[in-house]
This record gives C-alpha cells, structure tokens and sequence, in this order.
C-alpha cells in the first residue's frame, strides 16, 4: 500500500513529540484518523466540542513543548477557534489541522465549506491551506516549523481527496528543528544594563511567565541588588513561595498591596518576561528597564526607558558576573514585612467558613492548597475562581497553575485539566471551576467519564457570574441577567461515572476537601459558596466605591432589600480588610 497524505502527517507528528491528538473525527478527517489508527503509536483523545480539543492541545503544549489538536469540515473547525486564540496568546506551540471539503467543491459554497486561511488568521501564527499533494509536505514542515520557532498556533487546512491521496515527493525537509540558540542582550548592551542596576539602590523585580525557566537566576539576582520580587499572575506559581527570601506578591487587580507597592515605590523597576497587560498598576515616573524574549513587546505597556531582548536565563546567566552586590536591604525588608501582613490578613480573613449553602469561597481555596499535591496542576476558571486561585493556591515542590490568564475565556479550566490528565498522568490535576465556566462545556465531562481522567473538579457554585457581577456594582449598575439557576452539578457527575459530592455545609469542607483529593478516580465536588463575596484589589479607587454605592441605591429603589443586606454585609467586611 503506498503511503498517502495523512500517513506523512502521521509520521511528522510522531517525530516532532505528538503523543496524542484531541478531535473528533468525521467527514473530511477520516483519512487521518485512519492513519492514526493504522499507526497506532500516538492516542486519539475524542473530545466532545472541538473548543475543549484546542484547549486540550495548548495544555498539553504548555506542560510538554507541543500539542495538537484537529477540527472536520465547516463547524467542526470553527469550534477550534475559541482554544486556539487562547494557545497562540500564551504562547503554546500547537499545531491544528483543520480539514475541509474536497477541493473541486471550493468556491461554490457547498456545504460545510470555509476558508481556513481567512478563519484562523487572527488566533495563529501561521496558516496555509494544502490544495495539492506536491503543496502539503511544504506546508506541514512550515507549519509545524513556525509553531515550534514562534512558539504559538499554527493551521493546515487540509482537504478530505488531499488527505487520502497518495503522497508525491517534494524538496523539503522531513523533519523539523527545535533550535536552542542563546539569546540574549549584545556585550555593550549588558555592561549598560549592569551599569543601570549598580548604580541605583531601591530596585523592584516584576516578574512574569518569560521567567518560568530562570527561578534559580531571577532569585540570584534579587539577592545581588536586595531586590523585592514582584510578579504577575502568570508568574506567581514559580515565586510564591513560603520559604522565599524575596517575594512580595502579586501586582495587578488580584493582586497584594506589596506587590503593587514594590513596583511603586522603587527607583528602579525591572520588568523580566512579563506583558503584564494593566498599566495602571505600573509606576509612570520610576525608571523602569524591559527584558523580553519578544521586543516587539518591549514599552507597549509602561513608561519603559531601557529595553534589551534576550531570554531571560540567558540574559541573567550572563549578567549576573558583572553586578556588584548591594549591602543595603531596607527596602527588601520593608516589603517582606508588608508583605508578611498581608499575608496574615488574607489567612484570617480565609478561617471565615460562612454558613450553610453559603460558604466562603477563600476558606475552600486555602484547603484546596492545604492538602493538593506539591506536584499538582491546577488549571482555573476565569472569573471570581481565578481570584481566589491567585490569592491562596502556592508554589510548592512542582506544582504548576494556569489559566485564561491571557485570552480571558470562561469553561477554560476543565477542557485545560483534560489535557494535563492525559499527557502528565503521573501528576495530580485539580481543576477550580466556576458554575458559568463549567455549564459552558459540561457535556466533556464525558471525556472525563471516558478515559477515567482521575482529575479533582472543585465547583465555586455562587449561583451567579459573579465577576460579571461584581463588574456591573463597582461600575453603578444594577446586576440584571447575572444570576444563574443550576442543576446538581454533583448528580450529573455521578451519572457520568464520576464520584459526586455535595458541599453545603461550611463544617464538612475540610474532610469533603481531604476526600476528594485522595480519591483515586475523577470526582466533582459541588461547593455551594457565598455570592456576595467581593474580589477586593489592593487599592481601592474612589470611583469603584461610589458605583458599588449608586448599584445599591438602585437595588433598593427596585425593592431588592434582602440582596442589598446581603451584597453590604458581605461587602462591608472585606472593604475593612483593606481600608
């Protein structure tokens, strides 16, 4: 039998790291999954929605370097693209074959027909469209090349008589390179750099994702210059440590007051592989230094006066030689402290259980830290899930979290706890969803039922979009069409052949928490929490208290006395934590 298309595509997945592939076959793909199937060597994971397979697949890329995910003709494809703007805004090398109707039905708008080259451009790095046998070893190598190099999406579209036709040889290479250049800031431009921070004294480190391989070396320079380390929430996992001689928290809307107040008040601030995104978090007249893998990044954010591209290990590993190191720690110091109390206020205000079917979602999150795993992965909801992710979930041992921490999606967290399942099963996967996330993409709790995923599925149940919510008070509005009426998310887990466990009671957490992570199957527990618990950032602006005042006066005007009772009560105890 002589190979055709989809055995060549086979046959360049496996030698690139692709152990599996998230899809759902029909139509046009058949051909692949029957090469796959012949193949035999790499698992087809059969999602239920093809936006859980793209989501999937970044996960996987994310924890492994690579990932990928498949789409049929037409809608099949389209789902894709929700997982896919997520992966390529992380910065996760996946590639997606998107297959479509034959090709002498092009152009005729026959059923099921797209224009893959025109769909994905936004969400990818690459996309090319394979017309012809001779065209398809060219583009795949492509492909696969600029997910790899580019670190972020990259599309084949791939039509059904090409993906069975047989393969004819082209000049282009059979293989792909994963270059590992050092990269990193010219000799001049280092001695200016090291020039900058041994000539200035209170100096902050912000601290982002692009630092995920360079712990050793950021640390070893905060302790050079006695330099707080601040970071974003992508970065947090890998310095929020409880041992850690540097850390001052998170800066941002979620984040601590030390955190923002070590970006603030430094002379000098440097910002190591972060886009953080929220500029008005960051200092307008501090000098402010940008190291970035991607210069095109470089001042987009802030009022940065020096920039240098480089990786950032490389960078440091190189510069570290030629610092001077600072004997003068007061700065460090004093936001340890702040730190040190801002900790100890978010751990008093989280020994709160609240009542019965109103249960503090920060009491929940600090036992979900207590007892997971030091080599767990946490994925999260976006929204008020992420929240208490960011302020109580650790660094500990491996563990590793993420989210839609970019992109900003909802039903984010399981289809991302899919893939870690699947391609680390030898870790503990916990996802922290939120009732909107989770009724979103429900229907792949079945991959869960299917493949046994022994993921851990904590369900914040507020009974509300509750940052859409909490969005609408602080703005002045009513929240009208933010309340939600669930179904027993726990039954519907047990009908799927997954331990379901219902958490009403605030005194029943802690052992309902121990049971579920030591369970050695998949299990959903539905946690019934407070949905007036507010999200409070580590400063609060005039405007945000008068809206959330003008939110309840119209609520009172609309008769809502009992939601009013309930929103200031709750509201007024957190506001106390931070005034």
């Amino acid at each position: 039998m002589a190979k055709n298309v989809s055995d060549h595509l086979v046959e360049m997945l496996k030698s690139n790291g692709i152990k599996r592939v998230y899809a759902i076959t029909g139509d046009s793909l058949n051909p692949v999954n029957d090469a796959i199937r012949r193949d035999g060597t790499i698992e087809w994971i059969h999602v239920r929605h093809e936006e859980t397979a793209a989501y999937a697949a970044s996960m996987d890329a994310e924890l492994n370097g690579i990932g990928c995910c498949m789409g049929s003709s037409g809608p099949g494809h389209v789902h894709l693209i929700n997982g896919l703007y997520d992966a390529n805004r992380s910065g996760n090398p996946v590639i997606a074959i998107a297959s479509t109707c034959e090709t002498d039905k092009f152009g005729t708008e026959y059923f099921q027909e797209t224009h893959p080259e025109s769909l994905f451009k936004d969400c990818s790095k690459k996309v090319l469209m394979a017309n012809t046998p001779q065209q398809f070893s060219t583009m795949l190598q492509q492909v696969i090349q600029t997910a790899i190099t580019e670190k972020g999406v990259a599309v084949l579209g791939l039509p059904g008589d090409v993906a069975s036709a047989d393969l004819e040889e082209v000049g282009t290479a059979q293989k792909n390179f994963n270059t590992k250049p050092i990269y990193r800031p010219s000799e001049d431009e280092l001695l200016e750099l090291a020039d900058l921070l041994n000539s200035n004294k209170k100096i902050a480190l912000f601290c982002g994702h692009g630092c995920k391989n360079a712990i050793a070396e950021v640390e070893q320079l905060a302790e050079m210059l006695k330099a707080p380390v601040a970071f974003s929430f992508r970065g947090k996992i890998f310095f929020d440590r409880e041992d850690s001689r540097y850390s001052v928290g998170m800066n941002g809307l979620l984040g601590n007051k030390s955190g923002y107040d070590a970006c603030n008040e430094s002379d000098m601030l440097v910002l190591l592989g972060t886009d953080f995104p929220y500029s008005e978090f960051l200092p307008k007249k501090t000098t402010i230094i940008q190291v970035d893998e991607k210069p095109e990044r470089i001042g987009r954010r802030a009022y940065v006066d020096y920039g240098f591209a480089g990786d950032i290990k490389d960078t440091l590993s190189a510069l570290l030689p030629l610092l001077k190191e600072k004997k003068d720690d007061g700065f460090l110091k004093k936001l340890k402290t702040e730190f040190e109390k801002d900790k100890k206020e978010l751990a008093d205000f989280s020994e709160k259980k609240g009542s019965d079917s109103k249960i503090e979602p920060e009491y929940i999150a600090t036992l979900i830290d207590k007892y997971a795993s030091e080599n767990a992965v946490f994925t999260v909801d976006t929204g008020m899930t992420a929240v208490w992710a960011a302020r109580f979930i650790h660094a500990k041992g491996t563990r590793y979290l993420t989210g839609s921490f970019n992109h900003g999606s909802m039903a984010n967290a399981l289809p991302m706890a899919i893939g870690a399942a699947a391609s680390s099963p030898n870790r503990q996967v916990i996802a922290m969803s939120g009732d909107g996330g989770l009724s979103m993409l429900m229907g792949d709790l079945a991959v869960i039922m299917q493949y046994q995923y022994p993921v851990k599925i904590f369900v914040f149940n507020n009974h509300s979009l509750g940052m859409v919510k909490l969005e609408m008070e602080v703005a002045g509005y009513v929240d009208w069409q933010t309340e939600m009426i669930n179904p027993p998310f726990d039954k519907i887990a047990e009908l799927m052949n997954i331990r379901g466990i219902e958490l009403k009671d605030p005194e029943n957490a802690e052992n309902v928490i121990k049971e579920a992570l030591e369970h050695p199957g998949p299990v959903l527990v539905n946690i019934y929490t407070n949905p007036d618990t507010l999200a409070i950032p580590p400063h609060i602006t005039l405007e945000q208290m008068k809206g959330f005042a003008t939110s309840i006066v119209k609520k009172i005007a609309l008769g809502k006395f009992t939601e009013v009772k309930d929103s200031v009560k709750s509201g007024l105890n957190q506001i106390n934590e931070v005034l």
